[in-house]
């Protein structure tokens, strides 16, 4: 898998809160630990590696520490990284303080100008050649900058000639970028602003899903539906929408960060190696219930995924 986008490392500051500031009316957390995780395109790509697939990641990382941080973590988890350059932007950071298993705040480090000039060309030019090297391309975009109409462009032409899937984990605001890939998966909040329409109920959600298939001319649509599960719009050869709903499998709701990493990670991979596009999302829609079950980004294992789908019982 080829994973293009925005880089982000996950930063993690635990601790417990016994008492009030007396500077401000704000909790004080007395900090016991800190950790750092893999974020944004970085997580998706982790997903790859933890479901037993091979990750290459492209895009941009600072010439700061935590670069480094973020570029010796891919290392570790045999992510390769050729593809990963250094701009003058710092590397994005999102903070995250937990105390007593909640988040209490979180700020941002990054720089979210749009990736142009030399360095996209540097970036275009990784990506030409390892496309051929790769056997499907996720695009992770969180908006900082990396992922635009151009580079999208330039994926899908150069995508024809091989027909390599292209999946796109959206953001709104860039729907209009997204024109002839393989795949999108945005979540309901995602799919109502892009469709610009509000999704109350099953009739909307039909007509907004169709729409957004329609004006992007996409092969598939996955819609997240939170405890509402997911559903599938597959574009057949006469044109119309066929749609499939699956039911939620998580038990258990921790924490959704992270969670729309698994789905496409789970989805791509299953999808390359052979699955129906509805086998894919039953797939994809067992890793989202493992991840949520964990409190921070986290990732789905084969033997997970297998008790989930109920092949092992559990231990």
């Amino acid at each position: 898998m080829l994973i293009i986008g925005d880089l982000i490392l996950d930063k993690y500051i635990f601790g417990k809160v016994f008492r009030i500031s007396p500077e401000a009316p704000v909790p004080v957390v007395d900090v016991v630990n800190e950790s750092y995780l893999l974020g944004g395109a970085t997580n998706v790509a982790d997903n790859i590696i933890a479901l037993g697939g091979k990750a290459s990641l492209a895009g941009i990382i600072g010439k700061d520490d935590s670069g480094k941080i973020l570029k010796g973590l891919l290392q570790e988890r045999n992510i390769a990284v050729e593809g990963v350059f250094e701009d003058n932007r710092p590397t994005t950071v999102k903070t995250r303080v937990m105390a007593h298993n909640q988040q209490m705040l979180r700020f941002d480090t990054e720089d979210r100008k749009r990736l142009e000039g030399k360095g996209l060309e540097r970036l275009l030019t990784y990506i030409k050649k390892a496309m051929g090297e790769h056997d499907a391309v996720i695009i992770s975009d969180y908006k900082k900058g990396i992922v635009s109409a151009a580079l999208i462009r330039a994926l899908v032409s150069y995508a024809k000639t091989k027909g390599t899937f292209i999946a796109v984990d959206p953001k709104v605001g860039h729907f209009h970028f997204y024109k002839n890939v393989s795949l999108i998966t945005p979540n309901l909040m995602e799919a109502s602003q892009g469709a610009g329409i509000e999704i109350k109920d099953g009739k909307s959600l039909l007509k907004a899903g169709k729409l957004l298939m329609s004006r992007l001319s996409c092969k598939a649509l996955l819609i997240t539906r939170g405890e509402e599960g997911m559903s599938l719009f597959e574009k057949k050869a006469s044109g119309e929408a066929k749609v499939t709903h699956i039911p939620t499998v998580a038990k258990k709701v921790f924490d959704v960060t992270g969670a729309g990493d698994t789905v496409i990670a789970a989805f791509t991979l299953a999808r390359v190696a052979g699955a129906s596009l509805v086998n894919a999302a039953v797939i994809s829609n067992h890793a989202a219930g493992i991840v949520v079950a964990e409190v921070g980004t986290a990732v789905a294992t084969p033997a997970g995924l297998m008790e989930s789908l109920g092949f092992l019982q559990k231990k």
